[in-house]
């Protein structure tokens, strides 16, 4: 019930739902959909590295400079930088959606509490190199995110990843702006 940890981080291919040219890369959507997960996953981490010291879940420095490097990598990648700002914004949401949701938990059940801290600074990069993949996902998918097909794509490839409530809650947030113009 806690940990979606490996569930988010695999899960069977999801099938490709054809609908018209443009949702043809569902593959490339997929992969998309995957990384979100496996970010999403790592939250749980962030989560127990955070949990009853005094660093906050949120953090504006960190992200801002998440948001700058995506929009930096972006721009070289020939992606709107704007809409790589959007997409990483909802990736952090997402990851702080998770860490509100075990903090409640840890806090009213004890016996569920992390037993180990992990150390913050060896998460984060593997979080900057799923960002850079995410970019490329990005840049991948960018015929299929602005096709009219993309919506019901996206949703079912996130329904084919497991995971708890909390988790898909921010599966949800981290997917909210992949469909749209690239």
């Amino acid at each position: 019930m806690l940990l979606a940890t490996a569930a988010c981080a695999a899960g069977p291919p999801s099938p490709a739902t054809p609908a018209g040219p443009a949702a043809t890369p569902g593959p490339a959507l997929t992969d998309l959909t995957r990384l979100a997960a496996r970010r999403i996953a790592l939250s749980d981490t962030v989560a127990a590295a955070k949990f009853g010291t005094p660093s906050p879940i949120e953090d504006p420095a960190r992200e801002r400079r998440v948001v700058d490097d995506a929009a930096a990598v972006a721009s070289r990648e020939g992606l709107d930088p704007a809409r790589a700002q959007t997409f990483f914004r909802d990736q952090i949401e997402a990851s702080k959606v998770v860490q509100r949701g075990l903090f409640r938990l840890w806090a009213d059940r004890v016996d569920l509490r992390p037993r180990a801290r992990p150390d913050l600074g060896a998460v984060r990069p593997e979080l900057d190199r799923i960002g850079a993949q995410m970019v490329a996902g990005l840049r991948a998918t960018s015929p299929v995110r602005a096709g009219a097909g993309c919506p019901a794509a996206l949703s079912a490839d996130a329904a084919a990843v497991p995971g708890d409530a909390l988790h898909r809650e921010a599966l949800d947030v981290a997917l909210r702006s992949v469909c749209g113009t690239s």
